[in-house]
């Protein structure tokens, strides 16, 4: 199964099996999700469902990973099971939230997991059906884990690999955040020495939708210089650093690892390093 679906497929899916989750955030997200969503979608909350989020930045940055058992419960109270379709869809081209969901649904085990093409606002455009209002539906099984399935890179991992050369580190954040022209979220603007700079909305068209797998892979394949292995991925939060991911799974590369912290954690740990290109 293919990690991006379009909203005309999402349309003919059968819908017995089938979960869709919005994953918009930002002001003010419940009561937009209230006032509309696509028919029968169910709310996950950035802050609260997709992350854990501590007192000090400096230690897992501003959305570090809830423990996995806290994540097994959402999915439980989601109503998700083992066997679900699970399409995930946000307002931001799937950089705000819905790649993270996946990328953590994923990690979770689920197989079937894909994000909407476009979004909330290309949902609307293709006619698919919306709702308002709170969705009914029952709780389900709980499902243990013990880890995370997909790979993590923590910022010694980061710093290491770096040192020895053995992995390309890769920020996705704007290019005019990652030469430390300004910062508009962070409390320093720069980068982490080394890393290179491939913002996530390369991975889109001028109309908001990813490029096919076969451009993905052949832009990919370029930037990286033919070594797309011993990736590691990073953005502010580790948010939309898993948009990046999700391109490179949808082009077929082997999933690459999430330094979760990223820059939030990075700028904020004393003593770390901070590059600027101007």
């Amino acid at each position: 199964m293919q990690s991006i679906i379009s909203p005309s497929e999402l349309k003919n899916l059968p819908t017995e099996n089938l979960i869709i989750l919005d994953a918009r955030a930002g002001k003010d997200v419940y009561q937009n999700y209230l006032n509309k969503h696509i028919k029968g979608a169910r709310f996950i909350d950035l802050d609260k469902d997709l992350a854990e989020i501590g007192e000090n930045g400096a230690f897992g940055g501003r959305h570090p990973l809830p423990e996995i058992k806290k994540f097994a419960e959402t999915i439980s109270n989601l109503g998700i099971s083992e066997n679900n379709h699970i399409v995930v869809y946000d307002d931001k081209n799937g950089s705000n939230a819905a790649a993270r969901a996946w990328w953590m649904l994923k990690a979770f085990g689920f197989e079937n997991v894909q994000v909407l093409d476009g979004g909330f606002q290309n949902a609307e455009k293709e006619g698919v059906e919306f709702s308002s209002g709170e969705e009914s539906f029952e709780k389900a099984e709980l499902i243990h884990k013990e880890n995370w399935l997909l790979p993590v890179s923590d910022l010694e991992t980061v710093e290491n690999e770096l040192t020895k050369e053995s992995s390309t580190v890769v920020d996705v954040r704007d290019a005019y955040r990652y030469r430390g022209e300004s910062e508009p979220i962070d409390l320093v603007a720069g980068h982490i020495p080394g890393a290179i700079n491939i913002p996530f909305s390369e991975n889109l068209d001028e109309n908001g939708n990813f490029l096919s797998p076969e451009i993905l892979r052949e832009k990919y394949s370029k930037l990286l210089e033919g070594k797309p292995e011993n990736l590691i991925i990073h953005c502010g939060s580790g948010v939309t650093a898993c948009h990046t991911i999700l391109a490179l799974d949808y082009a077929g590369f082997k999933i690459p690892n999430l330094y979760v912290g990223s820059w939030s954690e990075w700028s904020r740990r004393e003593g770390k390093e901070i590059a600027t290109e101007l």
